[in-house]
């Protein structure tokens, strides 16, 4: 027997555990007279199998009863107990919902913005492509490499969210086989794009790492998440999801290059996970390659940090003005108050 809230189903068996126990018949003599084994006939009393035809034809025969009365409460069961799973997944589900960031997917047009709970139930499963939001549990976007500031089963929910809808947008991106060494080659390329405007070097950006399997996708800030960027594996492509909308350059591009860190380091993909040591030597290669650390280290132990030389030093280096800025902020040479106007502001769609 299955319950639920609203219904309960009730197997064909316990009719044919009353009709025996009438006639004071013990379940061996039954499972004999039927012609079955005995772990058969009690599977079937506790609605482990389903009852058939030829079951139904052979209780006409030992208990009197027509094959179609059995066959009707088969089939009464069996439609019950779809409503008893419907209802309990349901309501499971719906737990699940209300840890999920609906109201800023419905904001950015993932959903369909519904205030009833049940409603939200279908659209995320169909956002997620699952019978079940419970099946979430098994980890559909496995072994995902990302770059945040804070764990929390909020910032889970909504990082297994964000992933999904980065998933979705790369499968509109063709890419090439995936090839890390072509990928190493671009990495001078793709730090020059620092000078450059979003509208200039996103689409340029879009076709390296096409030609090098990375897809790159970029997505709104989901709050609660703590997320600035994420990569895995889907299919054969490698996916690299970075959030977007009212960014510092300093921070994307550092981003963009933990990110690809994780790739050409040979982070995604790990079965047990990333490790804090794995964030950090990320941390380490976004750093390097944007700033190489002996010539940061240089400029920001023996040069007066003023506006002018820093803007100079960027310009030798052949990055954004504000990437110096933000690391010599981070390393605490300058307070974070200072010369955070010649950080560019990137608004970039998403």
């Amino acid at each position: 027997m299955e319950r639920s809230r609203s219904y309960i189903a009730t197997p064909p068996g316990a009719t044919i555990k009353e009709q025996i126990i009438d006639r004071g018949m013990k379940q061996k003599e039954f499972a004999a007279r039927m012609g079955m084994s005995e772990k058969h006939i009690s599977k079937l009393i506790n609605g482990e199998v389903k009852l058939t035809m030829d079951v139904a034809r052979r209780l006409e025969m030992v208990l009197g009863l027509p094959a179609q009365f059995w066959c009707n409460l088969e089939s009464i069961y069996r439609e019950k107990l779809v409503k008893v799973n419907e209802e309990n997944a349901m309501e499971y589900d719906m737990e699940i919902a209300k840890k999920m960031p609906y109201n800023e997917m419905a904001k950015n047009g993932w959903v369909e913005e519904t205030s009833k709970l049940s409603e939200r139930v279908i659209n995320l499963r169909k956002f997620f492509e699952v019978a079940q939001l419970n099946l979430l549990k098994e980890n559909l976007v496995p072994c995902i490499a990302c770059r945040k500031l804070s764990i929390s089963e909020k910032s889970d929910y909504a990082l297994i969210a964000w992933a999904q809808k980065a998933k979705l947008e790369a499968r509109k991106i063709v890419t090439q086989p995936i090839d890390i060494k072509s990928l190493k080659k671009h990495l001078s390329e793709i730090r020059k794009m620092t000078m450059m405007e979003p509208k200039d070097f996103c689409p340029m950006l879009i076709d390296i790492l096409s030609r090098c399997g990375v897809a790159i996708v970029f997505l709104p800030h989901i709050g609660g998440s703590f997320l600035h960027g994420a990569t895995f594996y889907d299919d054969n492509k490698i996916v690299l999801g970075l959030t977007v909308r009212g960014k510092d350059a300093d921070k994307f591009w550092f981003s963009m290059f933990h990110e690809l860190g994780h790739i050409i380091l040979g982070h995604i993909g790990k079965i047990e996970g990333l490790k804090d040591s794995d964030e950090n030597v990320a941390d380490e290669f976004a750093k390097n390659e944007l700033i190489p650390t002996n010539i940061f280290d240089e400029f920001a132990k023996n040069v007066e940090l003023t506006r002018e030389n820093i803007i100079e030093f960027a310009k030798q280096l052949g990055i954004d003005a504000g990437i110096v800025v933000g690391r010599l902020q981070k390393e605490g040479y300058i307070r974070f108050s200072w010369y955070n106007d010649l950080k560019t502001k990137y608004t970039i769609s998403a």
